[in-house]
């Protein structure tokens, strides 16, 4: 027999349950009045308390790891009790379970609900790894909020890398005019214009911009492979499959020209700068 935590179960014996593990100023059960229809709720169930039996288990997840009710502590449990072949009242409890534990919100951190196969010849590991994480929405919203702060991350990290590279190119191109410092006066003595005298700095600093992105680029496509593999290993966690792909040619030519932007503006900020303090 197998033990598989996923989904969760019925609002109103979810209620009865969390009423005895509530804590705070009032019951947990209080909380859920506007989640349960007005009616009283009419259990059809055998109360076992006191029983000598069934006080716990000793069971293996989807992920294959030893489980028992003490990993649950604190926490109202429920059990539910299937098989994958059911045809249509297993996949349907569990559907349900999902929508009540969707339903509770934060109050569903509270609850635990696991699925126990009856079918553990037929249901093995792998196949509960693909079928118990589609009726649970927990691991959704873990790896969505996981997604988003990566978003954010990558975000931040494309902006501080961005700064760096103007700053680069600003203290590069400064080097320069303070090198050339001769050479300029020079030009200005025979009438160069600025815009003469700036233009090569102006390519210098987007041409430094290509090579930043390119490096950038490559390291991002060196990484994918070892990146892939961290994240498949994650993704067989959720009984999923995804990974990442390279960027698309025309995204890479896109990303080329902002580096190109970048060094570019970096090199005029620093030429409009230090050519003025120039006699």
């Amino acid at each position: 027999m197998r033990l598989f935590p996923v989904s969760r179960t019925l609002i109103a014996v979810f209620a009865a349950v969390l009423g005895l593990t509530a804590c705070g100023d009032k019951p947990l059960s209080q909380n859920l009045q506007g989640l349960i229809s007005s009616d009283k709720p009419a259990f059809q169930n055998t109360d076992i308390t006191g029983i000598d039996y069934a006080k716990g288990f000793a069971l293996t997840d989807h992920n294959g790891k030893p489980r028992t009710l003490a990993d649950f502590k604190g926490k109202a449990v429920v059990v539910f009790f299937g098989y994958t072949q059911c045809p249509d009242v297993c996949p349907t409890t569990m559907a349900e379970m999902a929508s009540v534990m969707q339903a509770l919100g934060p109050l569903s951190d509270r609850v635990q609900v696991l699925f126990v196969t009856i079918d553990p010849e037929r249901d093995t590991q792998a196949l509960l790894a693909h079928y118990v994480p589609a009726f649970d929405s927990a691991w959704v919203k873990r790896l969505a909020a996981m997604l988003q702060v990566m978003r954010l991350a990558l975000l931040l990290l494309a902006a501080t890398l961005g700064v760096v590279v103007m700053a680069v190119i600003f203290n590069t191109v400064r080097l320069q005019v303070l090198t050339q410092r001769e050479e300029i006066a020079v030009s200005r003595l025979i009438g160069a214009t600025d815009a003469f005298i700036h233009r090569p700095f102006y390519y210098t600093g987007a041409l430094l911009g290509i090579c930043a992105g390119t490096v950038a680029l490559a390291a991002v496509t060196l990484a994918l492979q070892p990146l892939n593999g961290a994240i498949a290993e994650f993704a067989r966690l959720y009984a999923s499959e995804f990974r990442l792909t390279a960027l698309d040619p025309l995204i890479m030519l896109m990303l080329l020209a902002i580096s190109a932007t970048l060094g570019l503006l970096g090199a005029a900020f620093s030429v409009r700068r230090h050519l003025a303090r120039l006699p």
